[in-house]
């Protein structure tokens, strides 16, 4: 929906400590394990939904195979388990990254304040997004968007917009302003500068386009079609680069990790036993990780049925999964795993791999696609947990768990969310559709990094990418690289990660407007706290409303499906009724004003 996911790691101690409070004896440790287990599951669904999609787009599958989905992404998550394990003690204990979702993790867990309050909290809002995702796509009682375009001059689109999702608010509350911001800025690079600038000088080169200015197209649909089939792919430039930039600008941290961890399997026999510094052993590592790229070989010569190209995708996903994982681990480290550039380094192996099988077996416009897609999910999924990973052992590290227990729980957090992906993913397929809108599929769910993957892909091996818009955005991403390391030299509170832009300029500008909302009230909540010498104990309750909100909404979302797909009538629930847009505005307004009280004053215990 939004291409972006949220840390449940704070969510999930929450709800763990409000329900083994209920039995005799529960202790710290026992909640963190729950909670490492847990947020696997928001990790591993963020590398499924960035990849496998495309699958679907590119009409390699009509549904979403359970055992090919369950597969790649369970073993694609273990190898990202596994890839791990040597860097914790470089990156957390030597160099003592902050991982800040994994230290206010632990703040929860020391803290415990209260969790039966903040489960109330939880559970309020959640209900309150179910509410509104109800009444917005199932009672369909207003637009899920309000937005205005229109001409000015000739053929220059100017446009503004913003989505009333609950969800998307609350992302923003979680990222704080600063990523907001970024966001939102990617935004309106797209439709301040590049699509009225594209509408005004470029439209009469593009037939497509301007046939339907030429009979009458509206703004608001010219602007999408522009965005759709031109801009976006400056996202794509923006997100190669900062994906290589990752790799590159890490290099020696990646090398100086690696190496200590290797170190810190040989010990010696008469040194003091420590259960907060003892991993997974290293040879139990190795062994796990050529366990499970054996199946994965297998799977890739049923894909493309030839031993050696086989071979080849084998090889270039093992070193650009260890390398992008640990990537993702140490930028977690830095950002927080919700802010990881997965993306970003995705794109970069799809586009690699599939330069690569142009070379190894021509332009098979029917396998070599969907088998760089293939490559590219298990990077992705072995990157999303390795964040996740890192950040839980950070948590871990700070309350005194021992970290081969919650290497282990990351793993079965793993296989027990790859059992549920696949007929989650086709319950959504079915009854909203994934990718463009159409008129038969209004609502359909965006998938946006999956949409550019598959046209990374598709347009190696077939239709060409419009190499122009992907080279400007690579210089998009440039710039601000330049500006990032510029505001690191200065040792400012602000940085500017160009994943986030690059985010913003390939999502529609009423989804980032609606981030920015999110994260201007995390601001102003947060400002209001420290002024008043809060503890933050209130801001912690806000940021639980917002995984309320997050939660109640999908929750819905995926609920809704269940009628739609057995009746197959995707109105089957709709109201006759239709009320005013501003109604949607109003309930947001009040949904925002709710948020911003509990982050401030506690809500009604305040």
């Amino acid at each position: 929906f939004a291409g972006l996911t949220v840390s449940a790691s704070i969510p999930a101690a929450v709800i763990s400590m409000a329900i083994l409070r209920l039995f005799k004896e529960s202790n710290i440790l026992e909640n963190n394990i729950v909670q490492t287990a847990a947020s696997a599951g928001e990790s591993l669904a963020a590398g499924v939904i960035f990849t496998f999609p495309a699958l679907i787009i590119l009409g390699y599958w009509d549904v979403f195979e359970y055992a090919w989905v369950s597969v790649i992404a369970g073993l694609g998550g273990l190898l990202g388990v596994c890839f791990t394990v040597p860097l914790r003690r470089s990156l957390i204990v030597e160099e003592q990254l902050s991982y800040p979702e994994g230290t206010a993790t632990a703040e929860v867990l020391k803290v415990g304040a209260s969790p039966a309050q903040g489960a109330k909290f939880l559970a309020i809002a959640a209900v309150l997004g179910a509410l509104v995702k109800l009444a917005e796509t199932g009672l369909r009682l207003w637009t899920g968007a309000t937005q205005a375009a229109a001409y000015v001059g000739s053929s220059t689109i100017a446009y503004v917009g913003i989505n009333l999702s609950p969800a998307l608010i609350s992302v923003g509350f979680i990222v704080g302003l600063n990523i907001a911001v970024l966001v939102f800025l990617g935004g309106a690079i797209s439709w301040y500068l590049a699509i009225p600038i594209y509408s005004t000088f470029f439209l009469e080169r593009d037939p497509l386009l301007l046939a339907n200015y030429a009979a009458g197209m509206s703004a608001t649909d010219l602007a999408f079609s522009i965005w759709t089939f031109k801009i976006r792919y400056l996202g794509v430039g923006a997100m190669l680069i900062g994906g290589i930039w990752a790799l590159v600008s890490m290099r020696g941290s990646l090398i100086s990790g690696i190496m200590s961890g290797l170190k810190s399997q040989n010990v010696r026999a008469d040194t003091v036993y420590d259960h907060k510094q003892h991993d997974v052993p290293m040879k139990l590592v190795l062994w796990g990780i050529a366990f499970l790229i054996i199946p994965i070989f297998f799977l890739y010569q049923v894909i493309v049925g030839m031993l050696g190209v086989a071979l080849a995708m084998t090889f270039i996903m093992i070193i650009t999964g260890f390398l992008f994982s640990s990537v993702a681990a140490y930028m977690a480290g830095l950002v927080g795993s919700s802010n990881n550039p997965i993306s970003g380094i995705t794109i970069a192996t799809i586009l690699f791999t599939s330069f690569l099988l142009v070379w190894l077996m021509g332009k098979n416009v029917e396998v070599g696609p969907a088998a760089a897609i293939m490559v590219g999910a298990v990077v992705c999924c072995a990157a999303a947990i390795a964040g996740d990973n890192m950040q839980d052992l950070k948590t871990g590290y700070l309350v005194g768990a021992t970290p081969w227990r919650q290497q282990l729980m990351q793993g079965v957090g793993v296989v027990s969310a790859v059992l549920v992906i696949a007929p989650i993913l086709n319950l959504l397929l079915e009854a909203y559709g994934i990718g463009a809108p159409t008129a038969a599929r209004p609502n359909a769910l965006l998938a946006p990094q999956a949409t550019l993957m598959a046209s990374v892909a598709e347009g190696v091996f077939g239709s060409g990418l419009p190499w122009g818009m992907v080279i400007m955005g690579s210089i998009i991403g440039a710039v601000i690289i330049i500006l990032d390391e510029t505001l690191k030299a200065r040792k400012s509170s602000w940085r500017a990660p160009v994943l986030a832009v690059a985010v913003g300029i390939y999502l529609p500008l009423q989804l980032s407007t609606a981030i920015l909302v999110g994260g201007l009230v995390a601001h102003f909540a947060k400002r209001n706290s420290q002024a008043c010498g809060d503890d933050q104990t209130a801001f912690r309750n806000g940021t639980l409303v917002a995984s309320g909100l997050i939660t109640g909404e999908a929750l819905v979302g995926i609920f809704i499906a269940v009628p739609i797909v057995v009746t197959g009538n995707p109105d089957v629930i709709r109201l006759s009724v239709e009320l005013p847009s501003g109604v949607g505005l109003i309930v947001i307004a009040a949904l925002v004003a709710y948020l911003y009280k509990v982050a401030t004053r506690g809500g009604a215990s305040g």
